[in-house]
């Protein structure tokens, strides 16, 4: 079963593009972040005709993820637990089975600029809850895989230019410990675990030519419970899409288990 995460910012603008990238790489499923539509606008044509089923937790404007899926979904729910007050369209699960049942969430994890401030206490808190969540989410002892783009930056490794990031609230140390809290519940982080080496990104800035100077940084990130881990055969980032025509400023980050 091959799993991607892909951040599309804005479904519209990549009308084009992501169906490209579905028929070339085939994936199984397909979390998606920053669709930037209601789900009433979500062209579900585009997908279902490819033999996707669509599930849609969107926002108008900004915000918003999916998950398209070559097998049926089972148990849907949007919204992260913990804040009732909460209406950001950003998490959203779904169980698909194939030769294993795997519970999915797909995640838009809140970036936090400016630090400090609000936004990063929201990013902050936001973390708090997903934690709670992951714990529960391990309870069931199955397969779990939440992926998506988390705006963490877990490494220097994992940027071109670190020290520029020093004080981002992507690399902010309360940001890094706090995904390593959730790591340290039992979570596997996929790419890292099968590719040590530095140099690897999956988000170019547009601006001030990221792409061509290979100025990037690694965000978008794919973490498995010890059920799934074990189930874990490859993984892979595809870089090349990013210099497409009309890209999005992130690339698909992928995972195959044998479920």
């Amino acid at each position: 079963m091959k799993i991607a995460t892909f951040n599309i910012n804005g479904i519209k603008a990549r009308a084009e593009a992501l169906p490209q990238w579905l028929d070339e790489a085939a994936p199984d499923v397909v979390l998606l972040q920053e669709i930037k539509s209601v789900d009433e606008a979500f062209p579900r044509d585009l997908f279902e005709d490819r033999g996707y089923f669509v599930e849609t937790h969107g926002q108008k404007s900004f915000n918003g993820v999916a998950i398209l899926s070559k097998l049926p979904l089972e148990d849907v729910e949007r919204g992260l637990p913990g804040d009732e007050d909460d209406d950001q369209a950003r998490w959203i699960e779904a169980t698909v089975v194939g030769k294993t049942a795997v519970r999915l969430c797909g995640l838009y994890l809140p970036n936090g600029n400016p630090a400090p401030g609000p936004k990063f206490d929201y990013k902050l808190s936001w973390m708090a809850r997903m934690k709670d969540r992951a714990s529960a989410l391990l309870a069931d002892e199955m397969p779990v895989v939440m992926a998506g783009d988390y705006n963490i930056i877990p490494q220097a490794e994992d940027a071109a230019k670190p020290e520029a990031w020093f004080e981002d609230a992507l690399f902010r140390p309360e940001s890094r410990a706090a995904f390593r809290r959730i790591l340290n519940l039992g979570y596997t982080e996929a790419f890292r675990s099968r590719e040590p080496r530095p140099g690897h990104y999956s988000f170019w800035d547009y601006q001030a030519g990221a792409w061509q100077r290979n100025n990037g940084i690694r965000i978008d990130h794919l973490l498995l419970s010890p059920q799934a881990a074990d189930l874990l055969t490859g993984t892979g980032i595809d870089k090349e899409i990013r210099g497409r025509d009309k890209p999005s400023d992130h690339v698909p980050v992928w995972i195959e288990l044998d479920a």
